[in-house]
């Protein structure tokens, strides 16, 4: 049995439990809508991203080991390079439709922001996120918002930081820590 409840819903659904599908969006699926809707800046794709993202954590759950890490970061790892497939493919499709057509269509989007209860969770959650970013070293906090925030790849951190790769990760992994003890207390 292990701490983490993410971790023992994981290694359900790893064994083909399917009741467990059920619990991973209740136990994660907040943190998860809240890196897509990051990311994605689009309730909608950020809704249909966290359906897919999901179903890989369903088909992927067998390769989680919690000997090697924490079931949220492998979870918000999923989600985060969901995100950044799909934003490269947005990127590409307006590429295409750049060099296909001269005439941009302006598009219409309904106001879907959460409501006002929400957004004051939000704002809540964010500001006890900046409290926690501010105990940390500013180029580590910086390395975690472009990261996680921003959702930047880590080869493009660590050039804009002019530090290696492996430094980086080191750096987010200690950061991330250091945030969750800041969060939790």
């Amino acid at each position: 049995m292990t701490e983490e409840p993410l971790a023992e819903i994981l290694l359900r659904m790893a064994q083909g439990e399917r009741a467990a599908l059920r619990n991973l969006y209740s136990e994660a699926g907040p943190k998860l809508f809240g890196v897509c809707i990051r990311m994605l800046k689009d309730r909608a794709e950020a809704e249909d991203a966290l359906q897919e993202i999901l179903v890989k954590l369903w088909s992927k759950a067998h390769q989680f080991d919690p000997r090697r890490g924490r079931s949220t970061a492998w979870a918000v790892t999923i989600a985060r390079n969901h995100c950044l497939d799909r934003l490269r493919a947005r990127k590409a499709a307006l590429q295409r439709e750049a060099t296909g057509s001269n005439e941009r269509a302006m598009l219409e989007v309904a106001d879907t922001g959460p409501g006002p209860e929400t957004l004051v969770e939000m704002k809540d959650e964010a500001r006890r996120i900046s409290d926690c970013l501010a105990t940390l070293e500013a180029d580590r906090a910086t390395a975690i918002r472009s990261a996680y925030l921003d959702g930047h790849s880590y080869d493009a951190i660590a050039r804009a930081l002019g530090i290696p790769v492996n430094t980086l990760r080191s750096w987010l992994h200690r950061g991330l820590r250091k945030l969750k003890e800041c969060m939790d207390a």
